[in-house]
């Protein structure tokens, strides 16, 4: 499934939506890039997918200043696995970080690692 708004902020549509293969592209994943950008492989300003990089992306995978999701990387990032600035999740790296394991200088949590100490 394939959708991009007509309406652009330069060349990149204000909403970009791909899910699976696409036989016409050649594409075996769905590559969805916009300010709003909603598929497998999510890139914009807000990105939700499978993988997703954006100021706010949610997925998976998530790069983005805020992260949510399974893997998350960000100023502030949510998930089962959150490594950032701000890290909230089972497993927390960060400066401030709170989890069921949480590493960083300023650890809250189950088991809170002050690293480096």
């Amino acid at each position: 499934m394939r959708y991009q708004s007509t309406a652009t902020i330069g060349d990149i549509p204000v909403v970009s939506i791909a899910f699976g293969p696409d036989s016409q592209s050649q594409q075996t994943r769905g590559r969805a890039v916009g300010v709003i950008a909603v598929g497998d492989v999510a890139v914009g300003i807000i990105a939700v997918g499978a993988i997703a990089a954006g100021v706010i992306a949610i997925g998976g995978l998530s790069l983005g200043v805020i992260g949510v999701g399974g893997l998350s990387l960000g100023l502030v990032a949510l998930g089962g696995l959150a490594i950032g600035g701000v890290a909230v999740g089972g497993l927390a790296v960060g400066f401030r970080s709170l989890g069921g394991l949480a590493i960083g200088p300023y650890p809250q949590g189950g088991l809170a690692i002050k690293w480096p100490s």
